[in-house]
């Protein structure tokens, strides 16, 4: 369990957000978590991480929480039961939070998704390992299934470090300018358009004249064709989407 002692401008009481994620490998967290905004807010109180170790729940002396597949194959199948009574444990049926399995075959991760999750109590999140976990377990115990991408990772703790970053950084106060995250990539349906900063021009190439003019409406106008010309090139399945 990750705790952090609050600092004297935090919110009072428990953090409005509490993060538990079930895992064979708690010592991950709070791994990145722990630095940048996500550290800063963790370490002021913004939110609450725990780490639960699934195999305290195992019922052997030799602490197993998987076995070999029903009708064959290769690999290991994380238990039902196993997961279940770590579950249960940890989030009980009156907990509000949403359960989640972090599994390549999930519905992908999106920024609607994330922004319905920061504006929630928080998340109990389970990392699968081995083959997956036992498929009666995602039933019987609700669990929402969530990727991050049409790839296979060793585990969910990258997957659930990932999808927390992506939460963590929506909570009140801790992105330092809250206006910023509303031009960010997929926060309309589209990219981001492209940033400029010092020097005016670098390597013969200047920052686009009209970012200079200090026309606002004219640079809202670029931003907007450059974010839909960089969507049409790069991701055009958004652009049915887009707002």
């Amino acid at each position: 369990m990750t705790d952090a002692a609050p600092d004297p401008g935090a919110p009072p009481g428990a953090p409005a957000f509490r993060a538990s994620v079930l895992t064979l490998y708690p010592e991950m967290f709070p791994g990145p978590l722990g630095a940048s905004l996500a550290g800063r807010a963790l370490a002021g109180g913004r939110w609450g991480l725990e780490a639960v170790q699934i195999r305290a729940f195992a019922t052997d002396r030799h602490r197993h929480v998987d076995d070999t597949p029903a009708g064959g194959g290769p690999g290991m199948v994380m238990r039902a039961d196993i997961l279940a009574a770590a579950l249960d444990a940890t989030a009980p049926a009156d907990d509000p939070r949403p359960r989640l399995l972090m599994s390549p075959r999930g519905r992908p991760l999106t920024q609607a998704r994330v922004r319905a999750l920061a504006a929630g109590p928080g998340v109990v999140i389970l990392c699968g390992r081995f083959e997956g976990v036992d498929d009666r377990l995602v039933r019987r115990r609700s669990l929402e299934e969530v990727s991050i991408g049409d790839y296979v990772l060793s585990g969910g703790e990258i997957a659930a470090l990932v999808l927390l970053d992506a939460v963590v950084r929506l909570l009140p106060g801790v992105m330092g300018n809250e206006a910023s995250g509303e031009t960010e990539s997929f926060e309309s349906g589209l990219l981001e358009h492209p940033q400029y900063t010092k020097p005016a021009v670098f390597e013969g190439e200047p920052i686009p004249p009209v970012l200079l003019s200090g026309d606002h409406a004219r640079i809202a106008r670029w931003r907007r064709d450059e974010a839909e010309r960089v969507t049409r090139e790069r991701r055009p399945d958004l652009l049915g989407r887009a707002d």
